[in-house]
């Protein structure tokens, strides 16, 4: 039987008595996707699913992202992003962040598969924004509505800095280029406030010099770390978890080294439910 159980009263929750592998119809994907909205972020454990299962809970979601701007994929899956990390490939997402908002349209979710993790460490956290922000005081909230912060690749800099120096960084720059989004957002189907600015990505304010700018941006960004606002999950191999990129940020704790994590993510694009 379907069942979903909440893991805090801000955000998570595990789904149990369902295999993906044989009852993905649309009556359940339905029930996934309101299970989604509801908790933001939500987990699946014993899914040892195929890649052609993990395509096909992506299409029921939306568009998929064709690849990433820089992570490998899954041979012969292009949308299916390779994450393999020990000692000598270390990750890169210890650091809290929404996925790919130097875009103008960043995904609305993601959906990752433990294939080999390790037995202690390599958890991940979410938190939700929509809690970071109806815990702002007042006086922050009506400072903060109405302003805008760009983003742009952030550390990705590092990767194409390994790969060819400051030329590749400048080529990419130019390549990948930066965004502008609200730093209070309104969710499509929920309606819930959010905070929409992310240390990986989000860069400056508009139309700030870059003392105020930093001032607030640092001070949103250590608001958004409170415990309060967040779940912790332990993976387990076969276990998948499903966020909405919209509403929450993640970290990935590299504490794990020098094991090896294997991980394989779909990114969707657009909420097919959001017309």
């Amino acid at each position: 039987m379907f069942k979903v159980e909440a893991i805090t009263p801000s955000i998570g929750a595990e789904i149990s008595g369902v295999s993906l592998n044989k009852d993905l119809n649309s009556a359940t994907v339905e029930k996934i996707y309101s299970a989604l909205i509801k908790h933001q972020v939500i987990f699946f454990r014993d899914q040892d699913i195929s890649p052609e299962t993990h395509l096909k809970l992506a299409e029921s979601l939306g568009d998929i992202d064709p690849g990433h701007p820089v992570y490998p994929h899954v041979e012969g899956y292009q949308s299916i992003v390779l994450l393999r990390n020990d000692v000598d490939n270390k990750p890169d997402t210890n650091d809290w962040h929404k996925d790919l908002t130097f875009k103008s349209n960043p995904p609305f979710a993601s959906i990752l598969h433990g294939i080999n993790v390790p037995k202690v460490g390599g958890d991940t956290l979410w938190a939700s924004m929509s809690a970071a922000y109806d815990s702002l005081p007042d006086g922050w909230k009506e400072q903060l509505e109405g302003l805008e912060a760009i983003h742009d690749m952030g550390t990705f800099r590092n990767d194409f800095y390994n790969e060819g120096g400051i030329d590749s960084v400048n080529s990419a720059l130019k390549k990948v280029g930066s965004a502008v989004h609200k730093v209070i957002e309104t969710h499509p189907i929920s309606g819930l406030k959010y905070l929409n600015v992310n240390q990986s990505f989000t860069r400056n304010i508009v139309n700030e010099s870059q003392g105020p700018s930093d001032h607030i941006l640092q001070f949103l960004f250590q608001h958004i770390t409170k415990p309060e606002f967040q779940v912790r999950f332990h993976w387990e191999n076969n276990s998948i978890a499903i966020w909405d990129n919209r509403i929450t940020q993640h970290y990935a704790v590299c504490d794990y080294l020098p094991s090896f994590r294997h991980m394989q993510r779909i990114t969707v694009v657009n909420d097919k439910r959001d017309k």
